[in-house]
């Protein structure tokens, strides 16, 4: 999978920040509730104004840095069998988080509207494929078995 890199996006492109959806649920409560913060602080900084977009980064930066923790130590402690490849790319993206955040300090907003919109491009596949897969290892380790998830957009039940 892809790490996020930021895209050719101007500046001053009109933000259309990433929702939450029930596509996004995996069905493991803990990693579910990370998930939705993510998506919350990712469309806060993707709204976020000029003066606005330091800080949104930071709360983004900090959300990040428990979330990866997080799952990286699930991960670690439940010797999840693919657990390097997926750790490995929690590092990169927070690498990408750290340079980004330079330059931004450095008055450069536009990478850091870059780089969210990278991260919103790249959060479906990263949860579908990576995240999933640990979603359902932690389930079945806790449960004995995997997640019945009820998607109430795709069975039109609305919100």
């Amino acid at each position: 999978m892809a790490t996020p890199a930021a895209a050719a996006v101007p500046a001053d492109a009109p933000a259309t920040p990433l929702t939450w959806t029930d596509n996004f649920v995996l069905g493991f409560a803990p990693m579910d509730d990370t998930h939705r913060e993510f998506v919350a602080c990712l469309a806060a900084v993707q709204t976020a104004d000029d003066a606005a977009l330091p800080d949104a980064l930071d709360a983004l930066a900090a959300h990040l840095a428990a979330h990866f923790a997080q799952e990286d130590q699930w991960m670690r402690e439940t010797e999840f069998p693919p657990r390097d490849c997926h750790i490995d790319e929690h590092a990169a993206v927070l690498e990408s988080m750290r340079a980004v955040r330079e330059k931004v300090a450095e008055g450069d907003l536009a990478n850091g509207r870059r780089l969210a919109q990278a991260l919103a491009d790249w959060f479906p596949g990263h949860a579908d494929y990576l995240d999933s897969a640990l979603s359902h290892w932690m389930f079945k380790r806790r449960f004995g078995g995997k997640p019945v998830v009820i998607r109430r957009e795709a069975a039109g039940l609305g919100r």
